[in-house]
């Protein structure tokens, strides 16, 4: 992410542009006759803008608000900036926000610090939102202490998406579990397929949920590991520097144009407008290519992500409703959560906006729907393949100190993987090398892990 603690202006001036700009507030208006005459209340919810929460923008007044009463303030940014006012908001206890998504990485921090609020008994309360049809693997994700922290909004691991058409113009061949080897050799083969057209997109923008989750999916399946189970920190180890030179040269080779600056909303945006052949990335990524306006809907296939020394790599993650706990409007907050997590909010999302949009992800009856999985035939078993046979507790093949697939999950990981996240991407941008971007987080590592050594 950029950057928690940057310390050059031009960081700072661009977080700012992103912070002003997202701050136009969409909010949801309650008209006359809302339910239980509750005209006047509001909740604030700070979210991430990806496409799946500008549906739920677009959804909420004409239903949530109308049927409830309770206007919703939507304050929407991009991943790193609105990572930054969500950790900032929480850990004052500031109260500005009432709901914030959250994910898998900052819930259960979050949840020991004591900053958000269980929803165990709320959810237990209202059996319309049917806890136990959450998918088992997001629910652990989201639970500290055996108590339910946070509610997914959607769900997602990681695949490698490619254009069919284009493949079979080439004559090329995507194996049924491909290798990170055969994926370079087709990228080549790819590259200018069609005019302007590169081999693969990969995430190359600095942040530590930017070109740090994908590339460190790589490093799990090559060998490496952030920090030994005994918390050696391994940055600059054999592994981890073959996984990283890999990544790399992948992308400055046959990658996307700008890619130094490319994460999931630009990735997202090349494939769908025909400029690249490839893309791994989040299973999530399928619902918006496959959508009925998407110029490349039905080109797509979906292969598992790729690996060298694991059965499988794709990451866990879900964006998720919490909670502050200081937060004033408690009931009303869990309404909104109920709501947006729920399955009557899908069955609307289908219905409006089209099956494949579905946030899909987190919930066992989604891949039970006749319409999704009609609309969704192409990915929706894919992507439940990867969620379920993702291992945040050993996603390698070297034993770890701290969960995670995609992310290690100590609070510390955050600036470390934001600082060796701005090193890559300069390596990316040519203007150092792997060894020197590893080298400097190999110190910084080194420093996280004497805080747990040895406890």
């Amino acid at each position: 992410m950029t950057t928690r603690g940057s310390s050059t202006a031009a960081a700072r001036a661009s977080r700012a542009a992103a912070v002003g700009l997202g701050m136009a507030v969409l909010a949801a208006c309650s008209g006359a006759g809302a339910a239980g005459g509750s005209a006047g209340r509001s909740i604030n919810v700070l979210m991430v803008n990806n496409p799946q929460m500008t549906d739920l923008q677009k959804l909420t007044a004409d239903h949530f608000t109308k049927a409830t009463g309770i206007k919703v303030n939507f304050t929407a940014l991009p991943e790193n900036d609105v990572r930054d006012k969500i950790s900032q908001d929480f850990a004052s206890q500031a109260g500005q926000y009432d709901v914030a998504t959250i994910s898998n990485y900052e819930t259960p921090i979050y949840a020991r610090n004591g900053w958000l609020s269980p929803l165990t008994a709320r959810a237990a309360a209202d059996p319309s939102f049917d806890q136990g049809d959450i998918l088992p693997p997001i629910q652990e994700s989201l639970t500290a202490s055996g108590e339910i922290y946070a509610e997914p909004f959607y769900g997602e691991s990681s695949f490698l998406m490619y254009r069919k058409d284009v493949f079979a113009e080439k004559n090329l061949t995507m194996p049924a579990h491909p290798t990170w080897a055969q994926v370079a050799d087709l990228a080549a083969k790819a590259d200018g397929a069609r005019p302007g057209m590169k081999g693969i997109c990969l995430r190359g923008m600095p942040g530590w949920g930017e070109v740090m989750a994908p590339l460190t999916t790589v490093v799990n399946t090559m060998g490496g590991t952030w920090f030994e189970k005994d918390w050696t920190a391994r940055l600059d180890s054999p592994e981890f520097t073959k996984a990283v030179k890999f990544y790399v040269d992948l992308v400055r080779e046959h990658g996307e144009p700008g890619a130094p600056q490319a994460g999931f909303t630009e990735c997202l945006g090349e494939m769908e407008q025909g400029k690249v052949a490839m893309w791994y990335d989040a299973t999530s990524a399928a619902g918006p290519l496959e959508d009925k306006a998407s110029p490349v809907a039905g080109r797509i296939g979906y292969a598992p992500a790729p690996v060298e020394q694991t059965k499988s790599s794709g990451w866990l993650y879900t964006w998720a409703w919490g909670l502050q706990k200081a937060g004033k409007h408690q009931d009303d907050a869990w309404k909104f959560v109920s709501w947006a997590s729920g399955k009557e909010y899908e069955n609307l999302v289908g219905e409006q906006l089209g099956w494949s949009r579905l946030p899909a992800g987190k919930r066992t009856s989604t891949y039970a729907n006749p319409q999704y999985v009609a609309a969704a035939s192409s990915f929706a078993e894919a992507t439940k393949s990867a969620l379920s046979t993702a291992d945040p507790a050993d996603p390698g093949v070297r034993p770890r100190p701290a969960p995670g697939i995609q992310f290690v999950g100590i609070p510390e990981f955050t600036e470390l993987a934001t600082v060796v996240s701005q090193q890559i991407s300069s390596a990316i941008a040519g203007r150092i090398s792997v060894e020197e971007a590893l080298k400097a987080g190999q110190s910084r590592a080194e420093a996280v892990a004497k805080k747990y050594a040895g406890n």
